[in-house]
């Protein structure tokens, strides 16, 4: 089963009162050395300081409320914890959210300060999470392979058009896949012509590995800064959405992103996380070569950004 507009305009019309709109900005001078009119779509400065919001109250305002009253559990690295807790305490609700041990704690701590619990592990999140949901009788809320989930995250798409309405390639950081699933779907449903790119990093791409079997890879290992981009596996809702919407899905290094994230803070003064620099990174790298002239948007999807990483970009000029 595939999107439809009207899912993604009716989750719009669900969470208008509870997510910013958040800007699209250009970036005129970047832009000319790259040889594109660049707009930065600036997720970091939605509530909870990511895009996950959106489909938090998408699924959570939809759902019935005997399931939200058992209490909600799920699984994140970090900026869907934070988003879950948020929303969750907003409705009325509780989430129980499993991390993992080596998560950031400024994102450990920002979750538990929505009213979130914590279970940190060191084993796989999925098992913790499906343990959990047993023994306690709780409500799973996958944090990107729901097609609720999928919806709300595609009004980021709605407002992609609205802001740009030249637009001829949209440049999305990629994880389980909901974000880039549900923009490609409110664009691609309307304008096919515009070409929707995904960014993996190189140590965490089970997006690109999957369209290469077919099938939801689940990685052995993840190797990258990007631990807003670490999820171990893609979705089967994902994985359709990006076969069915998506042109290309590129990697890029974690140095790349470096660069790309440096330039950000430098150049166009927006402090993101390395997430959601990733997009940028695929042009700055070479990775994507867009048409000479053309109105591109890169998604900056979270600004969570950890002291270490800033420290370190400081600390190089």
């Amino acid at each position: 089963m595939l999107l439809g507009l009207d899912d993604i305009e009716r989750a719009q019309a669900r969470i208008k009162d509870r997510v910013r709109v958040t800007p699209t900005m250009s970036a005129t001078t970047l832009g000319d050395e790259l040889g594109v009119r660049l707009h930065l779509k600036a997720e970091l400065f939605q509530k909870t300081g990511s895009f996950k919001p959106r489909g938090v109250f998408s699924k959570l305002l939809s759902m019935d409320p005997a399931d939200l009253s058992r209490g909600l559990v799920s699984l994140s690295a970090g900026n869907h914890a934070a988003a879950l807790a948020y929303g969750a305490t907003a409705v009325g609700a509780r989430a129980t959210i499993v991390m993992p041990a080596s998560a950031m704690a400024s994102k450990v701590e920002a979750t538990r300060r929505y009213g979130g619990e914590v279970v940190q592990t060191s084993g796989s999140l999925l098992e913790e999470c499906l343990a959990l949901q047993a023994a306690r009788n709780l409500t799973l809320i996958h944090p990107f392979d729901d097609l609720a989930i999928m919806a709300g995250q595609g009004t980021v798409g709605l407002e992609v058009l609205d802001q740009v309405p030249d637009v001829s390639l949209v440049v999305v950081p990629v994880g389980g896949g909901g974000l880039i699933s549900g923009i490609a779907a409110a664009i691609k449903l309307q304008y096919p012509a515009i070409r929707i790119v995904g960014v993996e990093p190189d140590g965490a791409d089970a997006m690109s590995r999957s369209l290469a079997q077919g099938a939801p890879a689940h990685l052995d290992s993840i190797s990258t800064i990007a631990d807003g981009l670490a999820a171990p596996f893609a979705g089967e809702h994902t994985l359709r959405h990006v076969q069915h919407f998506v042109d290309e899905v590129v990697r890029v290094s974690d140095a790349e992103i470096i660069d790309a994230l440096r330039m950000l803070i430098q150049r166009c003064k927006l402090v993101p996380e390395p997430s959601g620099a990733a997009s940028l990174a695929a042009l700055t790298s070479g990775r994507i070569t867009p048409v000479a002239g053309s109105a591109v948007v890169c998604i900056a999807s979270g600004g969570n950004i950890g002291p270490g990483i800033l420290a370190r970009l400081l600390g190089q000029g």
